[in-house]
């Protein structure tokens, strides 16, 4: 089963997504490392030793009661510190080491029948370039001709269906921190769309390539270390003021947190270290005086201000701002998203899948390319050059072009002669080469011959019939605006209308490319 696939790497989740050629995007479980009844993996590893051959990853430390573990043997919040200028933080593993491992372990839970020919992976927008190093470096092993990286504010952004060229204020509710971020996408007002940027095509190294990232634009960010884990904290400090803050009990606690997002009320179970079992019991108002007590709306409100005045020197009101969009598990607690709706109001608040939508926008953004898409040869028509005094090819098709065409070429041909009473249409191709390189054309990569130098053009062996001029033409009159286009099966496909007489031709198809 050939596709592609997604995976988003956070900080305290990380989501696997599937887009199978023809079908439609899913998310992957992941068994054992996913939740039970959900397809979301925690971004948690725990080593016995550095060399350790049997790793618990996500789900295996949560059951194994490892999650609050204080010692170096496990591994969290990782994913900030990779390409950062930070050192590690007191593990077996340092940051790049614990993100290459669960990247590794996951590839190798994917289902059998899954065979992916593309794997497409996110990245923050502030250290892309340093995270695209470290990519490279960690999946240089994985069994995958395409390799794609995509920021994650775009990925998030078409992944919640917002056009490309959008303002967007983006709001990440993580694990351990919260950042707000005003993005402006690539793309719109007559500019190329965003697209993935290919790391490895047809099993090549792209890092050296001088294909540009396109990123969205970071205009305005704020933001602080606390995040979904110190509410867990918060409400068990609450609910027990003197019992020890141990993994069992910030494990119900989460539970409860998570329930509130649902229903007003969530009861769970904690057994304490002397086996006591003991009833814990939330109400939604209740948490919404804790996290107003704290002061955590307080904060919020700083962030948003201090991103939203960087906005405004760039010229951005929140009139501009095209939505907001919560992303982290948090975010769907109701006193936070009521907080978006109350300061942001009048701006459209996209946040229907928080969790997955970086995951499902980096599908959509990833190239969908086939071989067989592309021209291997080209196609070039035999112009009159009046500077010259003779006869030039101009290409019409590049060797590497995808077709069907989206929009026909226009050509405006004059006469080489007075009394010239048609006009010949003689196209011609480049002689084939065995040599290939990738290049890009308009943000996708292909394969194409690559010619020593300029490669001698092969008249076709058919020639279309000449355009007859009535009346004749003169000596370097304009006469004839010609569109050209491929059509979906590989045929040249001509018409236009004479500049003298204002006649339409008649559509004409002049023979297949290659």
């Amino acid at each position: 089963m050939l596709g592609t696939l997604a995976i988003d790497l956070g900080s305290t989740t990380t989501v696997v997504a599937w887009l199978e050629r023809g079908g439609e995007p899913r998310l992957l479980p992941m068994t054992p490392y996913g939740l039970e009844g959900q397809s979301l993996v925690p971004s948690l590893l725990w080593l016995a030793s550095p060399d350790s051959g049997s790793p618990l990853i996500g789900r295996q430390v949560l059951e194994a009661g490892l999650a609050m573990h204080e010692g170096p043997e496990l591994h969290r919040d990782f994913k900030r510190l990779i390409g950062a200028a930070q050192p590690a933080a007191g593990t077996l593993l340092n940051a790049e080491q614990a993100g290459a491992l669960l990247l590794h372990r996951l590839w190798q839970a994917l289902p059998q029948e899954l065979e992916p020919e593309r794997l497409v992976l996110t990245a923050p927008v502030d250290s892309y370039r340093a995270y695209r190093q470290w990519l490279l470096r960690a999946c240089a092993e994985l069994p995958v001709a395409e390799l794609a990286l995509v920021d994650e504010p775009t990925a998030a952004a078409i992944g919640a269906g917002l056009p490309a060229g959008s303002k967007v204020l983006v709001v990440d509710f993580g694990g351990g921190t919260i950042d707000l971020s005003l993005v402006s996408l690539e793309g719109g007002e007559g500019r190329a769309a965003p697209i993935a940027q290919l790391l490895r095509f047809g099993g090549r190294d792209l890092a050296n390539s001088a294909q540009t990232p396109r990123t969205a634009r970071v205009l305005g960010k704020a933001g602080i270390a606390l995040g979904g884990r110190d509410l867990d904290r918060w409400i068990a400090r609450h609910l027990l003021a003197d019992a020890p803050l141990t993994a069992g009990l910030l494990e119900v606690t989460e539970r409860l947190k998570c329930e509130l997002s649902d229903r007003p009320e969530a009861i769970g179970l904690w057994t304490d270290g002397s086996g006591r079992c003991q009833e814990l019991r939330l109400g939604r108002p209740e948490l919404e005086r804790l996290l107003e007590q704290r002061g955590l709306l307080a904060q919020l409100d700083q962030l948003l201000e201090q991103v939203l005045a960087a906005g405004r020197a760039h010229g951005i009101r929140p009139a501009d701002i095209a939505a907001v969009l919560p992303v982290g598990g948090a975010s769907r607690i109701p006193r936070l998203r009521r907080w978006l709706q109350e300061r942001c109001d009048g701006i459209p608040i996209r946040g229907e899948r928080p969790v997955e939508a970086v995951a499902l926008g980096a599908l959509a953004l990833t190239p969908g390319l086939r071989i067989r898409d592309v021209l291997s040869h080209g196609v070039s028509l035999r112009c009159w050059d009046q500077r010259a005094g003779s006869h030039r090819w101009h290409p019409l098709f590049l060797p590497g072009q995808g077709w069907p065409s989206e929009q026909p070429l226009e050509l405006v041909l004059a006469c080489s002669q007075d009394g010239q009473g048609q006009l010949e249409l003689v196209l011609g191709e480049p002689e084939s080469d065995d040599r290939a390189e990738v290049v890009f054309e308009a943000g996708v990569p292909v394969l194409r011959p690559r010619p020593a130098g300029q490669a001698r053009l092969v008249p076709w062996q058919q020639q279309p019939a000449a355009i007859p001029l009535l009346p004749p033409g003169k000596r370097g009159q304009d006469r004839l605006r010609l569109l050209f286009a491929i059509n979906a099966s590989g045929e040249l496909q001509m018409g236009g209308s004479d500049l003298l007489s204002g006649a339409s031709l008649e559509d004409r198809c002049l023979g297949p490319v290659r």
